[in-house]
């Protein structure tokens, strides 16, 4: 059986610096919002993954968010350059769990690439072309895949943070996405399922092994995908969603061997 590697950050009293792009700043309880964040820990190692903790980073308000930081396939991780210059510093403790799974590539300057952009669906790759990440980021990552095999596709994202907040991959090539946050039409070959006009917000998902893992509060959303046949699996992250948090952002989930 393939071992499923989920790498994750706790929360410091710095998150009430976090960077912020679509919400008003609200007060964070850090103490609530580093219980949630343990909640959603224990949640993956009982859906079977091997959860590797990085040391807190006291002094880096959004290390919490470890996928901006790096993006894996099976032949290569790829060391992101985060759009947001005070968050640069996260990138070496994520990359020397990495080196212990995966060879090493990285995204260089003048290229800014946010994980958070990034959305596979099986051999392609779709980037979200946001506030965080260039034209240059995707470039590079784009030379990085496709002589692996990858298709690299931009994607345009002009109502919310990432891509990844608009959509996510929920198994068989199905995405459930918020078509008024991107330019859908770029999702080519994969069949969207439209979320509910009253959860915006509820399309950041992941998955381990055969279950979608997602914020709780978006009832609608969830009860679509049990009548798609997916099995979901809710996560308490009221405190974390101050933060810009969603699903997939606290978490850098990989087959490990």
């Amino acid at each position: 059986m393939t071992a499923i590697v989920a790498i994750t950050r706790p929360p410091t009293d710095a998150i009430t610096r976090c960077a912020l792009t679509h919400l008003e700043r609200q007060p964070i309880d850090v103490r609530r919002a580093q219980e949630q964040h343990r909640g959603y820990r224990e949640t993956l190692e009982r859906l079977g993954a091997t959860v590797v903790t990085l040391p807190e980073e006291p002094e880096l308000p959004d290390a919490v968010f470890v996928e901006d930081t790096v993006f894996v396939v099976d032949e290569v991780a790829v060391l992101m350059r985060p759009g947001t210059p005070t968050r640069l510093g996260e990138v070496p403790s994520v990359a020397t769990a990495l080196a212990a799974y995966r060879d090493l590539a990285r995204i260089e300057a003048p290229g800014t690439l946010d994980g958070g952009d990034i959305l596979r669906v099986d051999r392609t790759v779709f980037v979200g072309r946001s506030s965080r990440s260039n034209a240059s980021g995707i470039a590079q990552l784009h030379d990085v895949l496709a002589p692996l095999g990858y298709r690299v596709r931009p994607v345009g994202v002009h109502g919310c943070l990432h891509l990844k907040s608009a959509c996510s991959h929920v198994g068989g090539g199905l995405v459930v996405a918020n078509r008024h946050w991107i330019d859908a039409e770029a999702l080519d070959g994969v069949t969207i399922l439209d979320l509910p006009t009253t959860e915006p917000r509820a399309a950041n998902t992941f998955m381990i092994g055969d279950t979608i893992v997602m914020a709780a509060g978006f009832p609608e959303t969830t009860d679509l995908l049990w009548q798609r046949g997916r099995t979901v699996e809710t996560v308490e992250l009221s405190e974390l969603q101050k933060a810009e948090a969603g699903g997939s952002c606290m978490s850098v989930v990989f087959e490990g061997s």
